[in-house]
């Protein structure tokens, strides 16, 4: 059982979630002749596999994410949904969401401004739920046709409830957090697009008297294959040197996926 199950996972790349959300990945500013612009990934996984006739294996899984961007001219406004669900017979082993919303200022301007608000949850980490809302300053250091390069200097503040799996009951904390982040989007040629970002987040926690500390990163291959149709790879991870609770605190992803741009 256990083996059937280490290879239903494998073949559907089931993979934990971070929890900062790289925003520079899911930016859409290729074509600015466009006001609305919606990008769409979705994936189901229904399958059903025996090791013995008594012993049935269903599993039952889909991921969709949603990123959209208007903007005015001056300012944009971004909307990014993402949620992740797999069940093997009646157990649900991963159930991820997040909705986030984000404010940019002077878009097209080397240093600008955007505010934000976020909602997440991860069920299987028993993160149930985290809210999040701040503001970051961006600075362009490098931008050309095929080379971005941009640092982000901020703070937030975070609201986090966590189911405690030792002790029966929920851990709810708050803490204001310095939040930054350095981003890479390199356009290699036609058909290839490199993004890497990772953040750093710390917080002073007065309940252990010290510092709290979240290193986060994304690198993402996009490849085109139609003017609509593009092939997508992506390895995230998340660290975290002090979880609230006792968790894995490494956690990673590596995703594979088609993209239908509308």
């Amino acid at each position: 059982m256990r083996k059937i199950i280490f290879n239903l996972l494998f073949l559907i790349s089931f993979t934990s979630n971070a929890q900062i959300l790289n925003i520079e990945r899911y930016r859409l500013e290729k074509d600015s002749t466009k006001n609305l612009m919606i990008k769409a990934t979705a994936g189901l996984n229904i399958y059903n596999r025996s090791a013995a006739a008594d012993a049935p294996v269903n599993l039952f899984g889909y991921k969709w994410d949603i990123n959209s961007m208007y903007h005015t001219g001056k300012h944009a406004f971004v909307l990014v949904s993402n949620f992740d669900y797999l069940r093997i017979n009646d157990n649900d082993f991963l159930n991820f969401g997040l909705l986030h919303g984000r404010a940019v200022y002077n878009r097209e301007k080397k240093m600008n401004f955007e505010t934000y608000v976020q909602y997440s949850f991860d069920n299987f980490r028993g993160l149930a739920p985290r809210w999040i809302a701040g503001g970051t300053f961006r600075n362009r250091l490098i931008k050309s046709e095929d080379l971005t390069l941009i640092l982000g200097i901020g703070a937030l503040y975070e609201n986090e409830t966590w189911e405690d799996p030792l002790n029966e009951g929920f851990v709810q904390v708050s803490f204001i957090k310095s939040s930054n982040y350095i981003s890479l989007r390199w356009s290699i040629n036609d058909f290839v697009d490199l993004n890497l970002v990772n953040y750093y987040q710390v917080g002073y926690d007065r309940e252990i008297s010290a510092f709290r500390n979240r290193i986060s990163g994304t690198a993402n291959i996009n490849t085109k294959i139609t003017d609509r149709f593009s092939f997508n790879n992506s390895f995230e991870y998340s660290y975290e040197d002090k979880p609230i609770v006792s968790i894995t605190p490494f956690i990673f992803a590596i995703r594979s996926g088609i993209s239908f741009d509308f």
